[in-house]
């Protein structure tokens, strides 16, 4: 039934690789450690984005771009933030090329930068100096702006979408007058993270806040939503911080306020990248290939004319045209209803859109012609489970299909997380859970901690990590399953990607 590709539970690892190969999403470059995101790839990509934009200018933000290269100094203002990315950045030094001896190329001796430039790893620094001098009075504030950029952070082990050296993402930064403006930032646009999440990825998330030792390097604190993989791992798919005014100071983002008194700004961060990409296909996807929620995909509908000679060829090609304009009238979402027509004569096409994951495939021959009818395969069912329904029926019930569907992934996904999630009271009960005994096999488990160094140290002999402290959890006093020490609330525990 795979179809050639491993399944996941002969090898989870190889088969999520398999899966984009088979859905021509991606591929390695030559360029070690960075990818190919491959057109159905990337046009996933650009229906994320053009969700998430839509959703950032619906809460006041605009776009702007700032540059790929940071002077040095610029991240040596913020202690923490530097020593958080240092081992990550890639360094420019030089600035020409020249013929060596061997007959190569070299760096120019003479062409030494004055100073080095990293290549962006992230933007608060460039994009604080450019805040300096915009902000001038409260009456500037607040600044809301987002860039859509590529990053770099130099990887030594990397995996298609979810760690690569170079990736695309999505960062918000803002600057307010008061902290409480700061505060209510940081949340909203964790807020927009999650209804993201779950109404376009149909990814249900854990919406918390991260321990000191997890928060972005710099920042005051960190939110996150936490999704669960199908090999019972998290995924961080967002975060949101709140930065105080540690690098308004660092970049001199100052204001006078209404009774003209000098202020540092309060300023906030948060960003998502392709790694989206790498949890969809791991919250979804199944043995056979790829699985895609429709508000994302590329595409919605393949119609596959069936035909074994010319004159079945003339009678449906063009009945297979005209549902397929009917189809495009019809929309979906924010998205007209967008169609393929696969007319090659290939063998083991209608494999090929299964394992694209596309969410509806529709078989049209004279047989169906003759009974006014189509036959379609939903891709949230079983590749053999057929429907057939009349023409002028289909063509109307499609976008209601889709919202099913889109609703069934989301109901699958969290009822799955649901099923592996537990609660737990002791470091027994955690190693048991996590693999120490026989019916060991992790999850979620919601456990009292007290997120100190040494419950982190105890944490990581399990390859387990504190994901987050849920932001709708209780006060829980008592003592740290993990280490025995005092602790306030329970955290959510998990290995993690």
């Amino acid at each position: 039934m795979s179809k050639g590709l491993t399944t996941r539970s002969e090898d989870y690892s190889r088969w999520y690789g398999e899966v984009i190969e088979a859905a021509d999403l991606a591929e390695h470059s030559v360029v070690r450690g960075c990818m190919v995101i491959k057109p159905w790839g990337y046009a996933l990509w650009e229906n994320m984005q053009r969700a998430l934009d839509r959703m950032f200018k619906a809460t006041g933000h605009r776009n702007a771009y700032f540059p790929l290269f940071i002077p040095k100094s610029f991240l040596e203002k913020e202690a923490e933030h530097v020593e958080g990315f240092a081992k990550e950045c890639a360094v420019v030094t030089h600035h020409r090329l020249v013929a060596g001896p061997d007959g190569g190329l070299i760096a120019d001796p003479d062409a030494l930068l004055e100073e080095p430039l990293v290549v962006r790893p992230t933007s608060e620094t460039i994009i604080g100096a450019s805040f300096a001098q915009w902000v001038n009075s409260y009456r500037d504030l607040p600044l809301l702006i987002n860039q859509w950029a590529n990053v770099v952070r130099w990887e030594l082990r990397t995996r298609l979408f979810l760690r690569t050296t170079e990736f695309l993402w999505q960062e918000g930064h803002t600057a307010h007058a008061t902290e409480q403006e700061a505060l209510e930032e940081t949340s909203r646009m964790l807020d927009v993270y999650a209804t993201f999440a779950e109404e376009f990825m149909a990814m249900p998330v854990i919406k918390g806040r991260k321990t000191e030792g997890e928060r972005f390097p710099g920042a005051v604190d960190t939110l996150t939503i936490e999704a669960m993989m199908q090999d019972l791992k998290a995924l961080q798919a967002g975060t949101s911080h709140f930065l105080g005014q540690n690098f308004a100071k660092a970049s001199g983002i100052k204001y006078q306020d209404a009774d003209g008194k000098e202020q540092h700004a309060w300023t906030t961060s948060w960003g998502v990248s392709t790694r989206l990409i790498g949890a969809l296909i791991m919250t979804h996807s199944d043995d056979l290939g790829l699985v895609l929620p429709p508000q994302l995909a590329p595409a919605h509908v393949v119609l596959l004319p069936i035909h074994r000679d010319d004159e079945s060829r003339d009678r449906v090609v063009p009945v297979v045209e005209k549902i397929a304009d009917r189809l495009r009238q019809q929309r979906f979402g924010d998205r007209e209803v967008e169609v393929e027509v696969d007319g090659r004569d290939l063998r083991g096409k209608n494999w090929v859109w299964i394992k694209r994951g596309i969410p509806l495939r529709v078989e049209i021959g004279p047989r169906d012609l003759d009974a006014n009818q189509v036959t379609f395969y939903r891709r949230d069912e079983g590749p053999k489970e057929r429907h057939s329904v009349d023409i002028d029926a289909f063509c109307e019930l499609v976008p209601s299909i889709l919202e099913e569907m889109q609703a069934n992934l989301f109901q699958k996904a969290r009822k799955f997380r649901k099923d592996n999630t537990r609660r737990l009271e002791s470091w027994d009960e955690i190693q048991e859970f996590f693999g120490g005994g026989e019916t060991g096999q992790g999850g979620f488990a919601h456990v009292r901690c007290s997120g100190s160094a040494a419950a982190d140290e105890k944490l990581a002999e399990l390859k387990l990590s504190v994901r987050c402290i849920p932001l709708d959890g209780e006060p829980d006093e008592g003592p740290c399953a993990v280490t025995g020490e005092p602790a306030q609330e329970r955290m959510v525990i998990a290995k993690a990607y």
